[in-house]
């Protein structure tokens, strides 16, 4: 059965908050199509995404433009057009909802990775691009070709490295905190490297926005399929644009009040309570070249501290 607030909450979200179509799709193929093989026939992606807001031709558009960026790829078989993310794309979907998906570790002994940039070996774009990543990843910029991050994923960090072609031209170390971790001067190069109160408040936004769709959603008796994905991908989309911009840096080097906890928190409640409908709805929606859609792989479930099968 549809809820009318829910469904006044998700025609007021698109209004108030319009979303970029060629953003929206590749949180569908990354939340919604990868889990389940991650190709699908245009047509019905185009039917699971109008109720978001957007229409054929702006979706025809945006999977050209998004085929041309080497995020997706299309097969034609007989008249349909079938679009998946392509191996560099699903990488740099996983390595940013890899943050969305999973909490950060807690504890932290003082650690820190530091990339060294100011050889002579980088171009100016492969400097630049390399800047760009670690910084989307994190990393804050503590002097001219320094970047530096707390506790930051070893792996992550070698994926970006390699990906932008650098990873034989910058110096990459280990460094350790000496003396106390919540001193007066590591707080101020913190505050001065990271942007943390605009990422706070974005936090609170995202709390203050979704906080009563989760009351609304655990209070019905029945949950609509459809809503249910578009709540769960209008959440995905949205904690994206708040927790991508978060370093994650760790508790010590956090405000008291520091509101990240409560927002992954939200997001994961919110996550658990729509993904079971929403998933009925994409095999009810989408096509494959083979007819249905697949079941989603095993690691789909692991979402979140792991998600009910």
């Amino acid at each position: 059965m549809r809820s009318r607030f829910v469904e006044q909450w998700i025609a007021a979200a698109l209004q108030e908050s319009p979303v970029r179509a060629n953003s929206l799709i590749i949180t569908v193929f990354g939340d919604s199509i990868a889990p389940h093989g991650g190709t699908v026939w245009l047509g019905s992606l185009i039917r699971l995404v109008v109720p978001l807001g957007l229409n054929p031709r702006v979706v025809r558009t945006s999977v050209f433009r998004l085929s041309r960026e080497s995020w997706l790829q299309s097969e034609q078989i007989g008249r349909r057009s079938y679009y998946s993310l392509t191996a560099a794309g699903r990488r740099r979907f996983e390595h940013a909802y890899r943050r969305i998906y999973f909490a950060p570790k807690n504890g932290w002994d003082g650690d820190w990775q530091i990339v060294i940039s100011t050889g002579s070996g980088l171009s100016a774009a492969q400097r630049d691009t390399m800047r760009k990543e670690l910084l989307w990843g994190g990393f804050g910029a503590i002097a001219p070709g320094i970047l530096a991050h707390p506790s930051a994923d070893p792996d992550g960090l070698l994926d970006v490295l390699r990906g932008t072609g650098v990873h034989d031209k910058v110096v990459v170390l280990k460094a350790r905190n000496i003396g106390p971790l919540t001193s007066r001067p590591l707080a101020e190069l913190v505050r001065a490297c990271w942007n943390l109160e605009s990422i706070a408040a974005g936090y609170r936004r995202f709390v203050e926005r979704f906080r009563p769709l989760l009351r609304a959603l655990r209070n019905a008796r029945n949950r609509d399929p459809q809503q249910c994905f578009a709540v769960r991908t209008l959440l995905i989309h949205e904690v994206r644009r708040v927790l991508l911009r978060d370093p994650q840096l760790p508790a010590q080097l956090l405000p008291s009040d520091w509101p990240g906890a409560v927002a992954r928190q939200l997001c994961r409640d919110l996550y658990l309570v729509t993904y079971r409908e929403a998933e009925r709805h994409l095999h009810a929606t989408l096509e494959t070249a083979t007819g249905g859609l697949p079941h989603a792989e095993p690691d789909f479930y692991d979402r979140f501290g792991g998600l009910p099968p």
